[in-house]
């Protein structure tokens, strides 16, 4: 059984930074891409960033340049290191695992394991 849990939002003005981290367990976990997604309200979901197990990675074209994915397998966690923040970042993030060796990706239908978010709030 996979469990996601993240931690580190909260609020900001924009410019700021912010770090979320991801806690993940279970089997095999260390060899599955996984990702950051983020929703608002009236927003579907977003992918943001993920990272292969090699620590290749993807962003979406909002975010490049301002947010860094990273992983750490000795400590189980997923990180998205958040600068440069803007209004427009404000939503729920969410961390997420493939449910196996899939390429790397920002679609959340190829995600099937999911963390129960943290809110990011970014004022002007």
């Amino acid at each position: 059984q996979v469990e996601l849990v993240e931690s580190g939002g909260g609020s900001v003005q924009a410019g700021g930074s912010l770090r979320l981290s991801c806690k993940f367990s279970g089997y095999r976990y260390w060899l599955y891409p996984m990702g950051w997604f983020r929703q608002s309200p009236g927003k579907g979901r977003e992918g943001v960033a993920s990272i292969a197990n090699n620590g290749d990675t993807r962003y979406a074209d909002s975010v490049k340049g301002r947010f860094t994915v990273s992983k750490d397998n000795n400590a189980n966690t997923l990180y998205l290191q958040m600068n440069s923040l803007k209004p427009e970042d404000t939503g729920m993030y969410y961390c997420a695992m493939t449910t196996g060796l899939v390429p790397l990706t920002l679609e959340s239908s190829r995600f099937g394991y999911w963390g129960q978010g943290t809110q990011v709030t970014v004022s002007s």
